[in-house]
């Protein structure tokens, strides 16, 4: 399974942006999808993820309310809609594919698959 995560850019503070992750294919093991982000320095963190069937959705305190992750199963595409960006928002954007779980979704080991990841860079 190949992901393909693309959309990121120059925007400045106040702006939107949208990010797209495209998966090759999907398998019985994958049943949802994150995005994670990595600020300059920083460790990868959690932003959000969604449900393939249910569509249900979770999301990182620092992106409630500014981020919505949505899905097109006839595409194998997700999507992160980022309103309202900040500065402390740069980073590069990493989509993940894998189980839908309960626990540790938040964390990398709970995806089996990654993409590229693409910069989004939020000027003050």
């Amino acid at each position: 399974v190949q992901l393909q995560a693309f959309g990121g850019g120059l925007v400045q503070a106040g702006g939107s942006l949208r990010l797209s992750c495209a998966a090759s294919k999907r398998t019985f093991s994958i049943t949802a999808m994150g995005w994670f982000r990595q600020p300059p320095g920083k460790e990868r963190e959690f932003v959000a993820r969604i449900g393939w069937s249910g569509g249900s959705t979770d999301y990182a305190d620092s992106v409630k309310g500014r981020f919505t992750i949505s899905r097109d199963n006839a595409k194998n595409t997700v999507y992160l809609q980022m309103n309202s960006l900040k500065p402390e928002d740069t980073a590069v954007y990493y989509c993940a594919a894998g189980p839908f779980r309960s626990s540790d979704y938040h964390l990398q080991r709970g995806y089996d698959y990654w993409g590229q990841g693409t910069l989004v860079t939020v000027s003050s």
